[in-house]
């Protein structure tokens, strides 16, 4: 069995200069997060908001945290004042939330929006019309503490690649459409997509962030 700093030089090895590796670190314990941070990963995604909290309390500081789960309103304040990049707003309610938490830490946090790509009913994230409104809402210019990166997707689960390869076409081809909103808020710079099983084709069809867990510590 390859080690976590193998997987992970033979992932970076593989990836285009403009994609980014985010280490899906969620359920690991921080001495395995040691290991892949001396293997030289810096960015570490996690899906749950206490988990991140007590790994971020304990690892060095130039850890860049990733927030890629689900995220409930009432838990944005646990992470305001450390997490970089939230890869899953799924509703104007949140963006909002995650602007008034920024606020009390004087931070501006990035965030992406969450847009649903899959065939399958259990994927959060945004219609295409929802994501639209939101970069066009006027109500966006007062929100000073958010920026609005780029798109995430979450593929259809399922062995048929050519339909992975033509979800993440179909994102990929949104966020170049959005790029036409740019403003103060909006800026289309990151497109999180692919996870340990499609995350070459994510690369090929343009994503920027890849979020690969089993791929680098083994499947849980």
């Amino acid at each position: 069995m390859s080690s976590i700093s193998e997987n992970i030089e033979k992932i970076e090895k593989g990836l285009k200069q403009e994609t980014r590796l985010v280490a899906v670190t969620k359920t690991k314990p921080v001495e395995i997060l040691m290991e892949a941070y001396q293997a030289g990963a810096r960015c570490f995604g996690e899906n749950k908001v206490q988990e991140m909290t007590s790994k971020y309390e304990q690892l060095p500081k130039d850890i860049e945290w990733h927030m890629i789960g689900h995220l409930q309103s009432n838990k944005v304040k646990y992470m305001a004042s450390y997490v970089a990049l939230v890869h899953s707003v799924d509703s104007f309610k949140l963006l909002k939330e995650i602007n008034k938490e920024a606020k009390k830490h004087d931070r501006v946090i990035c965030c992406l929006l969450q847009i649903y790509i899959a065939s399958e009913e259990t994927k959060f994230g945004l219609s295409q019309e929802e994501a639209i409104e939101i970069v066009t809402s006027p109500e966006l210019k007062n929100l000073t503490n958010i920026q609005i990166s780029g798109l995430m997707g979450m593929a259809s689960n399922t062995p048929d690649l050519a339909i992975v390869r033509s979800e993440f076409r179909a994102l990929k081809a949104l966020f170049d459409s959005f790029k036409k909103y740019k403003n103060e808020r909006v800026k289309m710079e990151e497109l999180s997509m692919g996870m340990s099983g499609d995350y070459q084709i994510a690369m090929e069809e343009g994503s920027t962030l890849v979020r690969v867990g089993s791929a680098i510590f083994g499947s849980r």
